[in-house]
């Protein structure tokens, strides 16, 4: 008899596994807390890496579609010094995929297909080892029972704490987001700045990264160490305050790099949290995490790869092999904790390295990883 399999959140990760369980004939229930796929935007875009996002979306049967949409020349990277100097800029080489961009909306369309999600079913809270499995209540006060429920929803899970009672904890580096519509006609000199990928300056403990997406829509990011209570007397809501206030903290530095903190839209307060490095916990019959659910860490390119390919690892194990379900979990946890732990040990020194008081820690890290 087939299992009764519920994911909860319909982010990157949980959509991956819903679609290759889809993909081998097996039923799953996506519960979504969002109203409608486009009920809030869906963030900026995302690099997938061919040895975990691209693979993922292989196994769902989804790679060349992925090809037709993604933007192979969003792998260009221009550093620059805060006073406006080209340190760095490299540029993908020819039929180079080893990490194309998709904004984050495309890849969530391309995703979800036929895929029936149970949008604005907003679960509270799950109890595990009850008689019929594990009890789902929901917020309107429903309740259902599934054989398996995976959390995926996210930094916060609400899934989380019936197998851990881990936290996110702040790192002291604060992202505040803000963006750039039709950049190419509208700001011609920042389009030139941020070229076809992204382009990012760095200071000492600061830095202003921005990305393009498609269709002329640029995110732009100021990254900056301070106290999470550091805007107490800031009204986050007013966007010229907040506007004054970042551009009075990256005094000094170049007129062109400061446009574009001037020529944004809104702003969004982004503290960046993580779970501790390495985080794991008792297997407990009937409920896992993937995804930041399971190891929330910065958000340097791993996060949703890694959520992807657990979520297509995690469904081919129960589809293909194992009769029992509680051990292909087991098995897909041990695999999932060895992989993500090493990602968030890396993840964490990049991060120290990139928002540091050395802003030389930057230029050098990206020496490493990028090609020569």
């Amino acid at each position: 008899m087939r299992q009764r399999i519920a994911v909860v959140g319909s982010g990157p990760g949980g959509l991956t596994l819903a679609r290759v369980l889809h993909r081998h004939g097996y039923p799953v229930a996506v519960l979504e807390r969002d109203p409608a796929p486009d009920a809030r935007p869906p963030g900026g875009t995302l690099d997938l890496h061919e040895g975990l996002g691209q693979l993922a979306l292989d196994k769902a049967g989804l790679l060349a579609e992925f090809q037709a949409l993604s933007r192979p020349e969003g792998q260009a990277m221009r550093i620059l010094d805060a006073d406006g100097t080209v340190l760095r800029d490299w540029r993908p080489r020819p039929g180079d995929r080893a990490n194309p961009e998709i904004d984050r909306g495309q890849l969530r369309d391309l995703l979800l297909g036929p895929l029936d999600v149970q949008w604005g079913r907003s679960v509270t809270q799950v109890v595990p080892g009850t008689r019929d499995g594990v009890l789902v209540h929901f917020a309107d006060g429903r309740q259902e029972t599934f054989d398996l429920v995976v959390g995926a929803d996210g930094a916060w899970s609400r899934i989380r704490p019936a197998v851990s009672s881990a936290t996110p904890h702040y790192t002291g580096v604060t992202l505040v987001e803000t963006s750039l519509d039709d950049v190419d006609t509208r700001h011609p000199e920042l389009a030139r700045l941020i070229g076809d990928g992204s382009v990012a300056a760095y200071g000492v403990n600061r830095a202003l990264v921005a990305q393009r997406n498609s269709g002329g829509h640029v995110k732009v990011y100021a990254q900056f160490r301070a106290p999470l209570d550091w805007h107490t007397n800031l009204d986050l809501a007013d966007v010229e305050a907040v506007r004054s206030s970042l551009l009075a903290l990256f005094d000094g530095w170049a007129a062109p790099v400061l446009d574009l903190l001037r020529h944004g839209t809104a702003f969004v307060h982004r503290p960046l949290y993580v779970l501790p490095v390495s985080h794991t916990w008792t297997h407990v019959f009937g409920v896992t995490l993937l995804g930041d659910a399971a190891h929330l860490m910065p958000p340097l390119g791993a996060g949703a790869n890694l959520a992807m390919l657990e979520g297509a690892e995690l469904a081919e194990s129960i589809a293909t092999g194992a009769e029992d379900l509680d051990e292909a979990v087991r098995a897909f946890e041990e695999q999932m904790w060895a992989r993500a732990g090493r990602w968030a040990k890396i993840t964490m020194a990049c991060l120290e390295r990139l928002v540091s008081p050395d802003p030389a820690e930057a230029l050098a890290l990206f020496d490493q990883v990028q090609p020569s």
